[in-house]
């Protein structure tokens, strides 16, 4: 069978909701806080919370080196919001102490659609993601600057880059796994069997 076995970064944020999501995607999927449950994923979904906790709780429990070292062998990763951020190269106006894991190529402005009480839905055309268009989630969302030449744009809104993938690393700015839709999901779980060995299999 060719079920991959994804993680959820279960540190902070919205965890249960991406399980859910994987799960209907046909992934098996697990909650990851340790360096040696990261081991056991073919990829991992970095969600929603608060970047700069995530951060600071990865380091804490010794997952962010292990983490920066699959990413950058290529392991498939997909971060939501949060995750967005904590998958840039470069943060626009990083919180003291603030740390990424890196992966794409983009320059991402924290909380740039507004605080919590200006959170909105809207209808996004994704790249890769075939049917209607995505209902996607903005709650204190972030959105992309810029990218470089290896990343490739997958969605905009409002004049804005709300989705992002670079090799193997997948973002957006929105939180697809509150809506029921699971399609983003699929996306990222036929990423992560189009990167598994047949070894693995």
């Amino acid at each position: 069978m060719n079920t991959p076995v994804i993680g959820v970064l279960a540190l902070q944020g919205d965890v249960r909701e991406h399980l859910i999501a994987l799960a209907a995607a046909d992934a098996v999927a697990r909650p990851v806080r340790r360096p040696e449950e990261l081991a056991e994923v073919d990829g991992l979904v970095i969600p929603g919370g608060e970047s700069t906790t995530i951060s600071k709780l990865a380091v804490l429990f010794g997952v962010m080196e292990p983490l920066r070292a699959r990413v950058r062998d290529g392991m498939p990763v997909y971060g939501t919001c949060a995750g967005m951020i904590m998958l840039a190269d470069k943060i626009l106006d990083p919180r003291s102490g603030q740390e990424t894991i890196g992966g794409i190529d983009m320059i991402v402005r924290r909380n740039a659609f507004g605080r919590q009480n200006e959170s909105f839905e809207a209808a996004v055309d994704v790249q890769g993601v075939p049917g209607d268009p995505v209902e996607g989630v903005f709650i204190r969302a972030p959105w992309v600057e810029s990218v470089g030449a290896e990343a490739e744009v997958l969605a905009e809104y409002g004049g804005h880059i709300v989705a992002v993938r670079q090799g193997n690393a997948l973002a957006t700015s929105f939180h697809p796994e509150l809506t029921g839709d699971h399609r983003v999901h699929s996306l990222f779980v036929d990423m992560v069997r189009a990167n598994r060995t047949p070894e693995s299999l």
